[in-house]
Protein backbone atom coordinates (compact mmCIF):
# COMPACT_ATOMS: atom_id res chain seq x y z
CA UNK A 1 0.00 0.00 0.00
CA UNK A 2 2.71 2.70 1.04
CA UNK A 3 4.88 1.83 -1.70
CA UNK A 4 2.10 2.28 -4.25
CA UNK A 5 1.04 5.55 -2.69
CA UNK A 6 4.94 6.94 -3.22
CA UNK A 7 4.62 5.39 -6.50
CA UNK A 8 1.67 7.86 -7.63
CA UNK A 9 3.57 10.85 -5.48
CA UNK A 10 6.36 10.17 -8.02
CA UNK A 11 4.38 9.56 -11.68
CA UNK A 12 2.68 13.02 -10.60
CA UNK A 13 5.82 15.42 -9.55
CA UNK A 14 7.52 13.60 -12.28
CA UNK A 15 4.91 15.68 -14.70
CA UNK A 16 4.10 18.62 -12.69
CA UNK A 17 7.21 20.33 -11.23
CA UNK A 18 5.12 22.86 -8.90
CA UNK A 19 4.01 19.80 -7.14
CA UNK A 20 7.95 18.53 -7.24
CA UNK A 21 8.66 21.44 -5.61
CA UNK A 22 6.52 21.08 -2.98
CA UNK A 23 6.71 17.46 -2.03
CA UNK A 24 10.88 18.47 -1.91
CA UNK A 25 10.32 21.36 0.47
CA UNK A 26 7.72 18.99 2.92
CA UNK A 27 10.78 16.80 2.87
CA UNK A 28 13.24 19.26 3.77
CA UNK A 29 11.51 20.69 6.63
CA UNK A 30 10.62 17.07 7.78
CA UNK A 31 14.51 16.40 7.86
CA UNK A 32 15.11 19.83 9.42
CA UNK A 33 12.72 19.01 12.00
CA UNK A 34 13.91 15.56 12.79
CA UNK A 35 17.30 16.75 13.02
CA UNK A 36 17.11 19.73 14.91
CA UNK A 37 17.06 17.81 18.19
CA UNK A 38 20.02 16.35 17.91
CA UNK A 39 21.28 19.68 16.23
CA UNK A 40 20.64 21.48 19.95
CA UNK A 41 21.24 18.83 22.32
CA UNK A 42 24.89 17.85 20.88
CA UNK A 43 28.07 19.72 21.56
CA UNK A 44 30.64 19.39 18.61
CA UNK A 45 33.79 17.07 19.39
CA UNK A 46 36.39 18.73 18.21
CA UNK A 47 38.53 15.02 17.92
CA UNK A 48 35.22 13.41 15.87
CA UNK A 49 35.64 12.70 12.34
CA UNK A 50 32.09 11.52 10.34
CA UNK A 51 33.05 9.44 7.31
CA UNK A 52 30.72 8.12 4.38
CA UNK A 53 30.65 7.51 0.66
CA UNK A 54 27.78 7.03 -2.04
CA UNK A 55 25.65 8.07 1.21
CA UNK A 56 26.42 5.01 3.01
CA UNK A 57 26.44 2.05 0.10
CA UNK A 58 29.99 1.21 0.36
CA UNK A 59 33.13 1.61 2.17
CA UNK A 60 35.53 2.96 -0.26
CA UNK A 61 36.61 6.26 -2.85
CA UNK A 62 38.67 9.10 -1.22
CA UNK A 63 37.37 9.19 2.22
CA UNK A 64 38.56 5.77 2.85
CA UNK A 65 42.13 6.50 1.93
CA UNK A 66 41.96 9.93 3.72
CA UNK A 67 40.76 7.47 6.83
CA UNK A 68 43.36 5.11 6.45
CA UNK A 69 46.01 7.31 5.84
CA UNK A 70 44.73 9.19 9.21
CA UNK A 71 45.33 5.79 11.16
CA UNK A 72 48.57 5.54 10.20
CA UNK A 73 49.91 9.66 11.61
CA UNK A 74 50.30 10.19 15.26
CA UNK A 75 48.58 13.51 15.33
CA UNK A 76 44.95 11.54 14.64
CA UNK A 77 45.93 8.38 17.26
CA UNK A 78 43.28 9.76 19.69
CA UNK A 79 40.65 10.82 17.21
CA UNK A 80 36.80 9.07 17.02
CA UNK A 81 36.40 7.66 13.67
CA UNK A 82 32.53 7.42 12.68
CA UNK A 83 31.69 5.61 9.75
CA UNK A 84 27.92 5.08 8.10
CA UNK A 85 26.43 2.65 6.49
CA UNK A 86 23.20 1.54 5.34
CA UNK A 87 24.37 -2.02 6.20
CA UNK A 88 27.09 -1.38 8.88
CA UNK A 89 27.31 -5.24 9.20
CA UNK A 90 28.17 -5.62 5.66
CA UNK A 91 31.65 -3.87 5.40
CA UNK A 92 35.12 -4.45 6.45
CA UNK A 93 36.32 -1.34 7.81
CA UNK A 94 39.92 -0.98 9.04
CA UNK A 95 39.93 -1.32 12.77
CA UNK A 96 41.17 0.35 15.40
CA UNK A 97 40.70 1.79 19.12
CA UNK A 98 37.92 4.64 18.05
CA UNK A 99 35.78 3.48 15.58
CA UNK A 100 32.19 3.77 15.46
CA UNK A 101 29.70 2.13 13.04
CA UNK A 102 26.33 3.84 12.43
CA UNK A 103 23.36 2.92 10.58
CA UNK A 104 22.75 5.65 7.82
CA UNK A 105 19.63 7.96 8.66
CA UNK A 106 18.98 6.42 12.28
CA UNK A 107 18.97 8.27 15.31
CA UNK A 108 22.85 7.49 16.08
CA UNK A 109 23.49 8.57 12.41
CA UNK A 110 21.99 12.24 13.24
CA UNK A 111 23.42 11.95 16.89
CA UNK A 112 27.78 11.84 15.40
CA UNK A 113 26.91 14.54 12.37
CA UNK A 114 25.78 16.82 14.76
CA UNK A 115 28.94 16.14 17.14
CA UNK A 116 31.06 15.40 14.53
CA UNK A 117 33.66 18.52 13.81
CA UNK A 118 34.88 17.31 10.41
CA UNK A 119 31.99 15.72 7.82
CA UNK A 120 34.60 13.45 5.17
CA UNK A 121 31.64 12.20 2.15
CA UNK A 122 32.19 12.40 -1.58
CA UNK A 123 28.47 12.92 -2.30
CA UNK A 124 25.57 14.96 -1.07
CA UNK A 125 24.84 15.21 2.47
CA UNK A 126 20.66 15.71 2.85
CA UNK A 127 19.63 18.99 2.86
CA UNK A 128 17.54 18.69 6.08
CA UNK A 129 21.07 18.14 7.86
CA UNK A 130 22.20 21.55 9.17
CA UNK A 131 26.02 22.34 9.37
CA UNK A 132 27.02 24.33 12.75
CA UNK A 133 29.46 27.01 12.62
CA UNK A 134 32.11 25.53 13.61
CA UNK A 135 31.82 21.90 11.79
CA UNK A 136 33.97 21.10 8.71
CA UNK A 137 32.44 20.06 5.47
CA UNK A 138 34.91 18.67 3.35
CA UNK A 139 33.28 17.16 -0.73
CA UNK A 140 35.63 15.11 -1.80
CA UNK A 141 33.02 14.37 -4.66
CA UNK A 142 33.93 10.96 -6.56
CA UNK A 143 35.47 11.49 -9.97
CA UNK A 144 37.03 13.56 -12.36
CA UNK A 145 33.74 14.42 -14.99
CA UNK A 146 33.66 13.58 -18.50
CA UNK A 147 29.98 14.67 -18.58
CA UNK A 148 28.52 17.97 -17.45
CA UNK A 149 27.37 17.95 -13.41
CA UNK A 150 25.08 20.37 -11.67
CA UNK A 151 25.12 23.74 -12.75
CA UNK A 152 26.85 23.25 -16.19
CA UNK A 153 23.85 21.18 -17.18
CA UNK A 154 22.36 22.89 -19.92
CA UNK A 155 19.30 20.92 -20.91
CA UNK A 156 16.60 20.03 -19.29
CA UNK A 157 17.08 15.83 -20.18
CA UNK A 158 16.25 14.88 -16.93
CA UNK A 159 13.15 13.19 -15.88
CA UNK A 160 13.02 14.58 -12.33
CA UNK A 161 14.83 17.92 -12.30
CA UNK A 162 14.85 20.23 -14.67
CA UNK A 163 18.04 22.93 -14.85
CA UNK A 164 16.52 26.03 -12.41
CA UNK A 165 15.81 22.78 -10.17
CA UNK A 166 19.43 21.34 -10.16
CA UNK A 167 21.10 25.10 -9.61
CA UNK A 168 18.86 25.41 -6.70
CA UNK A 169 19.53 22.46 -5.14
CA UNK A 170 23.17 22.48 -5.69
CA UNK A 171 23.45 26.01 -4.08
CA UNK A 172 21.52 25.01 -1.10
CA UNK A 173 24.13 21.90 -0.50
CA UNK A 174 27.30 23.92 -1.69
CA UNK A 175 27.20 26.53 0.56
CA UNK A 176 27.86 23.88 3.34
CA UNK A 177 31.13 23.26 1.28
CA UNK A 178 33.97 24.49 3.45
CA UNK A 179 36.76 22.35 1.37
CA UNK A 180 36.44 20.62 -1.93
CA UNK A 181 39.14 18.09 -3.37
CA UNK A 182 40.54 18.61 -7.12
CA UNK A 183 43.19 15.72 -8.72
CA UNK A 184 43.84 18.73 -11.61
CA UNK A 185 43.51 21.88 -12.60
CA UNK A 186 41.13 20.97 -14.95
CA UNK A 187 38.92 19.66 -12.14
CA UNK A 188 39.09 22.77 -10.39
CA UNK A 189 37.88 24.61 -13.17
CA UNK A 190 34.92 22.34 -13.90
CA UNK A 191 33.82 21.87 -9.95
CA UNK A 192 34.04 25.48 -9.46
CA UNK A 193 31.75 25.91 -12.47
CA UNK A 194 29.49 23.16 -11.63
CA UNK A 195 29.20 23.78 -8.00
CA UNK A 196 28.75 27.43 -8.73
CA UNK A 197 31.63 28.25 -6.20
CA UNK A 198 32.89 31.74 -7.51
CA UNK A 199 28.86 32.96 -7.31
CA UNK A 200 28.81 31.28 -3.86
CA UNK A 201 32.18 33.44 -2.86
CA UNK A 202 34.05 30.08 -1.99
CA UNK A 203 36.08 29.69 -4.88
CA UNK A 204 38.98 29.57 -2.49
CA UNK A 205 37.82 26.55 -0.76
CA UNK A 206 39.66 23.74 -3.43
CA UNK A 207 42.70 21.25 -1.99
CA UNK A 208 43.86 20.49 -5.56
CA UNK A 209 46.64 18.15 -4.31
CA UNK A 210 45.56 14.68 -6.26
CA UNK A 211 42.39 12.31 -5.65
CA UNK A 212 43.13 10.55 -2.23
CA UNK A 213 40.92 7.30 -3.74
CA UNK A 214 43.49 6.64 -6.37
CA UNK A 215 46.10 5.90 -3.79
CA UNK A 216 45.83 2.76 -3.59
CA UNK A 217 46.56 2.50 -7.66
CA UNK A 218 50.05 2.75 -6.91
CA UNK A 219 50.36 0.69 -4.35
CA UNK A 220 48.96 -2.94 -5.18
CA UNK A 221 50.59 -5.91 -4.63
CA UNK A 222 50.70 -9.47 -6.79
CA UNK A 223 49.35 -10.85 -3.27
CA UNK A 224 46.32 -8.50 -3.52
CA UNK A 225 45.57 -9.41 -6.95
CA UNK A 226 45.67 -13.07 -6.22
CA UNK A 227 43.61 -12.56 -3.10
CA UNK A 228 40.53 -10.45 -5.21
CA UNK A 229 40.41 -13.12 -7.96
CA UNK A 230 40.40 -15.06 -5.65
CA UNK A 231 37.00 -13.74 -3.84
CA UNK A 232 35.58 -13.39 -6.94
CA UNK A 233 36.08 -17.29 -7.76
CA UNK A 234 38.13 -16.06 -11.36
CA UNK A 235 39.88 -18.18 -13.69
CA UNK A 236 43.01 -18.12 -13.76
CA UNK A 237 43.60 -18.04 -17.82
CA UNK A 238 41.45 -15.48 -18.81
CA UNK A 239 42.38 -11.74 -19.32
CA UNK A 240 39.43 -9.74 -17.42
CA UNK A 241 36.97 -6.48 -18.77
CA UNK A 242 35.56 -4.58 -16.23
CA UNK A 243 32.20 -2.87 -17.89
CA UNK A 244 30.84 0.05 -15.86
CA UNK A 245 28.24 1.97 -17.75
CA UNK A 246 26.48 4.98 -15.88
CA UNK A 247 22.98 5.58 -15.52
CA UNK A 248 20.65 7.91 -18.05
CA UNK A 249 19.03 11.01 -16.42
CA UNK A 250 15.66 10.02 -19.04
CA UNK A 251 15.74 6.50 -17.60
CA UNK A 252 13.35 6.26 -14.52
CA UNK A 253 10.41 4.08 -13.49
CA UNK A 254 8.20 5.29 -10.46
CA UNK A 255 8.50 3.17 -7.67
CA UNK A 256 11.71 1.47 -8.97
CA UNK A 257 14.05 4.14 -9.28
CA UNK A 258 16.69 4.74 -12.21
CA UNK A 259 16.55 1.93 -15.06
CA UNK A 260 19.10 0.82 -17.33
CA UNK A 261 18.43 -0.43 -20.76
CA UNK A 262 21.40 -2.17 -21.35
CA UNK A 263 22.73 -1.43 -24.77
CA UNK A 264 24.77 -4.87 -25.06
CA UNK A 265 24.71 -7.76 -26.70
CA UNK A 266 26.12 -10.00 -23.88
CA UNK A 267 25.38 -13.14 -25.50
CA UNK A 268 27.12 -12.11 -28.70
CA UNK A 269 30.22 -10.91 -26.99
CA UNK A 270 30.04 -14.13 -25.16
CA UNK A 271 29.81 -16.59 -28.25
CA UNK A 272 32.84 -14.34 -29.55
CA UNK A 273 35.67 -13.79 -26.73
CA UNK A 274 34.42 -16.50 -23.82
CA UNK A 275 37.83 -18.37 -24.28
CA UNK A 276 39.37 -15.04 -23.92
CA UNK A 277 37.78 -12.72 -21.66
CA UNK A 278 36.01 -12.95 -18.50
CA UNK A 279 33.51 -9.55 -18.18
CA UNK A 280 32.92 -7.89 -14.60
CA UNK A 281 29.94 -6.03 -14.49
CA UNK A 282 29.51 -2.77 -12.51
CA UNK A 283 26.19 -0.55 -13.32
CA UNK A 284 26.17 2.90 -11.53
CA UNK A 285 24.60 2.01 -8.02
CA UNK A 286 21.30 4.24 -9.41
CA UNK A 287 20.24 1.18 -11.33
CA UNK A 288 22.13 -1.54 -10.32
CA UNK A 289 18.90 -3.30 -8.98
CA UNK A 290 17.43 -3.27 -11.91
CA UNK A 291 19.86 -5.12 -14.08
CA UNK A 292 19.87 -8.81 -14.22
CA UNK A 293 22.72 -10.36 -16.15
CA UNK A 294 22.28 -14.17 -14.14
CA UNK A 295 21.74 -15.62 -17.80
CA UNK A 296 25.53 -14.79 -18.82
CA UNK A 297 27.00 -16.62 -15.88
CA UNK A 298 30.15 -18.12 -16.35
CA UNK A 299 30.97 -14.86 -18.41
CA UNK A 300 29.45 -12.09 -16.99
CA UNK A 301 30.01 -11.64 -13.21
CA UNK A 302 28.07 -9.02 -11.39
CA UNK A 303 30.44 -7.30 -9.05
CA UNK A 304 27.93 -4.61 -7.77
CA UNK A 305 28.43 -5.35 -4.09
CA UNK A 306 31.97 -4.26 -4.48
CA UNK A 307 32.79 -1.63 -1.52
CA UNK A 308 36.17 -0.76 -3.39
CA UNK A 309 36.08 0.29 -6.90
CA UNK A 310 40.18 -0.04 -6.81
CA UNK A 311 40.64 -3.57 -5.73
CA UNK A 312 38.56 -4.13 -9.58
CA UNK A 313 40.74 -1.91 -11.26
CA UNK A 314 44.00 -3.77 -10.24
CA UNK A 315 42.97 -6.76 -11.65
CA UNK A 316 41.41 -6.14 -14.83
CA UNK A 317 42.95 -5.87 -17.83
CA UNK A 318 40.86 -3.60 -19.87
CA UNK A 319 38.24 -1.01 -18.81
CA UNK A 320 34.89 -0.14 -20.72
CA UNK A 321 32.46 2.36 -20.12
CA UNK A 322 30.25 4.98 -21.59
CA UNK A 323 30.37 8.17 -20.16
CA UNK A 324 31.23 6.99 -16.61
CA UNK A 325 34.26 8.96 -14.74
CA UNK A 326 36.06 5.65 -13.91
CA UNK A 327 38.50 5.34 -17.09
CA UNK A 328 40.02 8.97 -15.42
CA UNK A 329 41.70 6.79 -12.45
CA UNK A 330 41.80 3.76 -14.49
CA UNK A 331 44.22 5.41 -16.64
CA UNK A 332 46.83 5.63 -13.73
CA UNK A 333 47.19 1.82 -14.38
CA UNK A 334 47.89 2.78 -18.27
CA UNK A 335 46.46 -0.45 -19.82
CA UNK A 336 43.83 -0.96 -22.70
CA UNK A 337 40.46 1.23 -22.32
CA UNK A 338 37.37 1.02 -25.06
CA UNK A 339 34.72 3.13 -25.17
CA UNK A 340 31.22 1.97 -26.00
CA UNK A 341 28.90 5.44 -26.60
CA UNK A 342 25.91 3.58 -28.23
CA UNK A 343 23.63 6.61 -27.59
CA UNK A 344 26.42 8.73 -27.91
CA UNK A 345 23.87 11.53 -29.80
CA UNK A 346 21.07 11.33 -27.35
CA UNK A 347 23.75 11.52 -24.13
CA UNK A 348 25.30 14.56 -25.98
CA UNK A 349 22.52 16.84 -26.83
CA UNK A 350 19.58 16.15 -24.79
CA UNK A 351 21.01 14.32 -21.78
CA UNK A 352 24.28 15.95 -19.78
CA UNK A 353 26.66 16.58 -23.20
CA UNK A 354 30.84 16.54 -22.12
CA UNK A 355 33.48 18.80 -20.71
CA UNK A 356 36.16 17.63 -22.86
CA UNK A 357 36.77 16.64 -26.40
CA UNK A 358 36.40 13.10 -27.12
CA UNK A 359 39.02 13.03 -29.21
CA UNK A 360 41.11 13.01 -26.38
CA UNK A 361 40.53 9.32 -25.07
CA UNK A 362 43.32 6.95 -25.29
CA UNK A 363 40.50 4.39 -26.73
CA UNK A 364 38.55 3.13 -29.50
CA UNK A 365 34.98 4.83 -29.40
CA UNK A 366 32.54 2.80 -30.79
CA UNK A 367 28.52 3.35 -31.35
CA UNK A 368 27.14 -0.39 -32.37
CA UNK A 369 27.89 -4.02 -31.37
CA UNK A 370 29.78 -4.50 -33.97
CA UNK A 371 31.88 -1.83 -34.09
CA UNK A 372 32.75 -2.67 -30.30
CA UNK A 373 33.07 -6.31 -31.44
CA UNK A 374 36.03 -5.06 -34.02
CA UNK A 375 37.72 -2.76 -31.59
CA UNK A 376 37.86 -5.57 -28.58
CA UNK A 377 39.60 -7.97 -30.97
CA UNK A 378 42.41 -6.22 -31.69
CA UNK A 379 42.46 -3.60 -28.77
CA UNK A 380 45.72 -5.22 -26.36
CA UNK A 381 47.57 -5.98 -29.70
CA UNK A 382 47.12 -2.21 -31.22
CA UNK A 383 47.55 -0.75 -27.54
CA UNK A 384 50.53 1.01 -28.55
CA UNK A 385 49.22 3.36 -30.91
CA UNK A 386 47.26 5.12 -28.28
CA UNK A 387 50.92 5.39 -26.36
CA UNK A 388 51.31 9.32 -27.07
CA UNK A 389 47.30 9.99 -26.50
CA UNK A 390 47.43 8.06 -22.99
CA UNK A 391 50.62 10.32 -22.28
CA UNK A 392 49.17 13.67 -23.11
CA UNK A 393 45.91 12.42 -21.18
CA UNK A 394 47.78 11.68 -18.17
CA UNK A 395 49.83 14.89 -17.88
CA UNK A 396 46.67 16.88 -17.98
CA UNK A 397 44.15 14.93 -16.06
CA UNK A 398 46.50 12.45 -13.42
CA UNK A 399 49.79 14.63 -12.95
CA UNK A 400 49.03 15.05 -9.61
CA UNK A 401 48.36 11.29 -8.45
CA UNK A 402 51.22 9.18 -7.48
CA UNK A 403 49.91 7.60 -4.08
CA UNK A 404 50.73 9.94 -1.55
CA UNK A 405 47.39 12.63 -2.44
CA UNK A 406 45.49 11.31 0.81
CA UNK A 407 48.64 12.81 3.18
CA UNK A 408 48.47 15.69 1.40
CA UNK A 409 44.94 16.60 1.47
CA UNK A 410 44.78 15.71 5.55
CA UNK A 411 47.56 18.40 5.66
CA UNK A 412 46.07 20.80 3.83
CA UNK A 413 42.38 20.56 5.87
CA UNK A 414 44.02 20.34 9.07
CA UNK A 415 47.24 22.85 8.46
CA UNK A 416 49.76 20.35 9.53
CA UNK A 417 53.57 20.75 8.47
Amino acid sequence: MLNNIRKILVDLAKKNVLFRKFLRKVKNMQGNASYYKYYKKYKVDDKMLFFETFNGRTYGCSPKAIYEKMLEMDEFKDYKFVWSFVEPDKHEVKACDHLILVKHDSSDYYKYLSMSKYWIVNSIVEEGIMKKENQVYVQCWHGTPLKRLRCDIEVDGSVLNTVEEIKKRNDRDAKRFDYFISPSKFCTEKFTSAFNLKNLGLENIIIEEGYPRNDALFHYTKEEILRIKKKYNLPKDKKIIFYLPTFRDNQHESGVGYTYDLGIDFASLKEKFQDKYIILFSPHYFVAKSVDVSQYKGFVVDVTDNDDINDLYIISDIIMTDYSSVFFDFANLKRPMLFYMYDLDLYKGKLRDFYIDLKELPGPITQTQEELEDALEGLEENFNKYKEKYKKFNEKYNYLDDGNASERVIKKIFKLK
